[in-house]
């Protein structure tokens, strides 16, 4: 390619370090599109002539049929996805197709594809992620009147429906939609037209190249040849959801052992041990918590990568594509079988709503004393020392007996049947947004247009929960 300038080829070490092929061949698609977008601006500006153009044309929508068809053959010789395409398109309409790199650079070419990779991969994952809320959304209408414990410090705190624990899940996963959303947005900038970084001296018309890709047209050649902010944006939104993703995994982690049984997983989600015959494992969710780590630093690789960079193409930025595809690879995996993980599982509901009682049931007491007026600091001390009674006869605070209540404060002698229960903390919540039956189908009711609207492609909706 730069024959012209070098005496002799590349050494065999520096060409096996140098070259992108191994891994970038998967921007061949995007390569070619934007070909096709590249060779009709030339022929439509006069760049070229309209029969060049056309017989370019022509030639890569061939060679992107062979790479569909996976019967393009690749060469570490090529270097990297350009070159190969370019190759392969010369051997299809013969030496027209050296005129397809007219007014272009491969640096602006490249910037182009991983544009057009990371505009698709927000597109993907969104969806995949619509699944993962569809299925949450399906649970809850489906499991609304269970109860189990919510935890603070990992103890058991408050009652809550599972309903309402698996919508707090759902709404941490709507900001996530919004986040792939904005980096589908941030990636939709064709960088076409910038060349080197410089521009060109022909007549190239950014504007409509980058129609042809159903993209906006660059601002600053520079820029465009330079940023790669749209990656470190798709980096992210896979980092954060992938922390969610890992809490979710750690709590299922925690549900389907043994001292919580809240849950169990289908056959299917699970995996045995070579040795202890017994062993149930939910590798999946545990992977979900172990890919997290990985999702951190892809964006911590690309960061540390553009951190010293000056303005203008370097080498190093042949680093910004394997953290990110490795990214997104280890979303989608996730976000596949997720959906089908949630829908099979099986919920233990004695278990859960024993848990869900006990002393978890003492801010009730502590509320029903605030109530009837008495200051909650002191209402907090008075259930404080009712706990701790309970604790000494060895009995919960459903068994505690109404003489120890009423020795705790006079106010408990009107104390309503039923309040000490599971089911009686959630139904007395009075808050929007509260764990309360009327709260949760209101959650619901949100959450289904948030997944309408998403479908329909309507917009959006606030996803507050």
């Amino acid at each position: 390619m730069w024959g012209g300038r070098f005496g002799s080829g590349p050494a065999e070490a520096f060409e096996r370090l140098n070259a992108s092929i191994p891994f970038d061949i998967r921007l061949a698609p995007y390569d070619v599109r934007g070909s096709i977008a590249h060779a009709r601006m030339l022929g439509e500006t006069g760049i070229i002539s309209r029969e060049e153009a056309e017989a370019l044309v022509g030639g890569l929508e061939a060679v992107l049929a062979e790479i569909e068809a996976g019967e393009f053959e690749w060469t570490l010789a090529d270097e990297d996805v350009h070159t190969a395409v370019e190759r392969r398109l010369r051997e299809r309409v013969g030496d027209v197709a050296l005129k397809l790199h007219t007014g272009r650079s491969r640096n602006d070419q490249v910037a182009l594809d991983l544009h057009l990779f990371c505009r698709d991969a927000a597109e993907r994952i969104a969806g995949g992620l619509l699944e993962v809320m569809d299925a949450l959304v399906e649970l809850a209408e489906a499991h609304r009147e269970l109860v189990l414990p919510g935890y603070t410090h990992l103890q058991r705190a408050q009652p809550v429906l599972l309903s309402h624990h698996l919508l707090a899940h759902f709404w941490a996963f709507a900001r996530d939609l919004r986040r792939l959303e904005a980096a589908r947005e941030a990636a939709n900038v064709s960088p076409l037209g910038a060349a080197a970084l410089g521009g060109t001296p022909h007549p190239v018309d950014p504007a409509f190249t980058a129609t042809q890709l159903g993209m906006e047209p660059f601002v600053n050649s520079l820029d465009a040849v330079s940023e790669r902010d749209f990656a470190l944006d798709l980096l992210y939104a896979c980092a954060v959801l992938g922390v969610h993703l890992s809490r979710m995994g750690e709590e299922w982690v925690l549900w389907t052992s043994q001292e919580f049984g809240f849950a169990e997983l289908d056959d299917a989600y699970s995996s045995g041990s070579s040795i202890m015959p017994q062993k149930k494992n939910p590798d999946a969710y545990e992977l979900m918590r172990g890919k997290a780590g990985r999702l951190i630093g892809d964006l911590n690789a690309l960061l540390v990568v553009l951190k010293g960079l000056p303005l203008g193409y370097s080498k190093d930025l042949q680093e910004d594509k394997e953290p990110l595809f490795d990214a997104v690879d280890g979303v989608l995996a996730v976000l596949d079988v997720l959906p089908g993980m949630l829908r099979t599982a099986r919920f233990r509901r004695e278990r859960m709503e024993r848990a869900a009682g006990g002393f978890a049931l003492a801010t009730e007491l502590a509320d029903f004393l605030a109530m009837r007026g008495v200051p909650f600091r002191e209402a907090h001390r008075v259930v404080g020392r009712l706990v701790r009674r309970c604790e000494e006869l060895g009995v919960s605070l459903e068994e505690v007996p109404r003489e120890e209540l009423a020795a705790a404060h006079p106010a408990f002698g009107g104390l309503p049947e039923g309040l000490l229960t599971p089911r009686g903390s959630v139904a007395g919540k009075k808050s929007p947004g509260s764990t309360s039956p009327a709260a949760v189908e209101e959650q619901l009711r949100r959450a289904r247009e948030l997944l309408e609207t998403r479908r329909g492609g309507a917009g959006t909706v606030d996803d507050r929960g």
